[in-house]
Formats: structure tokens, sequence, C-alpha cells
């Protein structure tokens, strides 16, 4: 089955900050050279939970496509970058993910092959990532908006994990989340304060690529923030 990997990196002193702030250049080349990847990205955070314009520059993150789980998780393990990575970081946590839905584009590619949908119960973790091109005429209005959406998305309690980040500060912007249940998801996504702001920015043309992907989590390995984002599913599963 087609995976997709998203590989979170924190560091902690100012030359470790430097170095992954210096690998967002002079990592491509040789992440590209790895066998086996697909589709790849080096992102960046915002504060706040990812959700503002300023940077944080203890958060990196590295996107890439496998062929499959076993394939992604070996490669990875064998990569001089990825070794790099986890040994400048001070805590990291990957997660595997299959494509159940995926619609736009990215930098002109459709990146997510789509992997079967299981149908799922309401327990089982799902992923969803947005990737959108702000135009530069409506960069200051779009910034002007996530502050209300992040404290609405703050206060949705089947959510398992969140993230703001990004190619180009500013006008490339990534969200990832993961949620306890779909129906959870689906009701922040497509009702109140949040479907009517993405309703108006595509009104408006406000981007110029878009694209919107959801996921089941396949596998987790790492740790972040001392501990398992998905416990809280585990648990629900078992009950």
């Amino acid at each position: 089955m087609k995976a997709v990997s998203l590989s979170f990196f924190r560091f902690e002193g100012l030359a470790d900050k430097l170095w992954a702030f210096s690998q967002m250049q002079f990592a491509r080349r040789p992440l590209r050279a790895t066998p086996d990847i697909g589709f790849h990205k080096l992102l960046g955070s915002g504060s706040r939970e990812g959700f503002h314009p300023f940077p944080n520059f203890s958060v990196y993150a590295v996107l890439a496509t496998w062929p499959s789980v076993e394939t992604g998780r070996a490669r990875m393990k064998e990569s001089a970058v990825f070794r790099r990575y986890r040994a400048h970081a001070a805590e990291s946590w990957t997660v595997f993910l299959g494509a159940t839905q995926s619609r736009g584009q990215w930098d002109r590619d459709a990146p997510f092959a789509l992997a079967q949908d299981a149908g799922a119960s309401n327990v089982e973790s799902i992923a969803v990532l947005t990737r959108a091109s702000v135009r530069l005429p409506h960069v200051l209005a779009f910034w002007r908006r996530v502050p209300d959406i992040a404290a609405t998305i703050r206060k949705q309690d089947s959510l398992a994990f969140k993230i703001g980040m990004g190619e180009i500060p500013w006008l490339h912007q990534i969200t990832f989340s993961i949620w306890h249940d779909r129906g959870a998801m689906e009701a922040f996504a497509y009702r109140g304060f949040h479907a009517e702001a993405i309703e108006r920015v595509r009104a408006e043309g406000w981007f110029s690529e878009e694209l919107f992907a959801r996921f089941r989590v396949l596998h987790a390995e790492g740790a972040w923030e001392g501990g398992d984002p998905l416990a809280r599913t585990m648990d629900l599963a078992a009950e």
C-alpha cells in the first residue's frame, strides 16, 4: 500500500536550531537521493502550535511518499539525512498515513496516491492535511483570519494532534491534524466558523493553488511532547 510519512523534529539549543534551519537548504539534495522516496518536502512551522505567522525555529518536519510503510520505515532508518535529523533533535515523531481522499494540487502535482479505505469505525484515527498558496494581495486578510480559526480548533475535544507548517513563510501554508473520530473532524471542517471562512476564501479567490487530503493513520513511532499523541485513540478503541 502506498504510504505517506510525516516526521516531526524538535530542536533545543542554539547550535541545533541553527543546524535545523540550514537544512531547509542543505538537506534537499540528500533527501532527493534517498532510495524509493517519491514526492517530498522540507517544512518549517509557525509558533503557537504553528498557527501564527512568526516562525518556530525549534520545530521542523519532513513529508515524503513511499511504496509502502515497510519501505518507508526501512529507508528512513538507513538514510543519512534522516539519521542526522534524529541525532540533532531532542525529540522526534513520525506518522505513516494512507490517503483515502485527495483533491487539488501541490506544486502542480497530485502527490498522494489513494489507499483503499476500509470504511473504519469512529474510533480510528483520521488525519487531514491542507495546503494552500496564498495570493500576495490576500496575505494580510488571510492571516487576520488565522487566530479565530486557531481558537476554534483548539476547543475541539476530539483532536489528537495539530500543527501549522509552511514551505515559504506567509505564502505557502499547510495545516495537519489528527482526530480521534471521523464525525468530529467532519463537524469542524464542514460546519461553523471554519467552514464559513473557507467558503469566503474560495469565493474571493485568495488561493492560487489548494490541496485537501484525508488519511487513515497506518503507523506511528517516536514521541512528541513527551508522549504518544495517539494514546487516547488507542484507549477509545480498547473500550
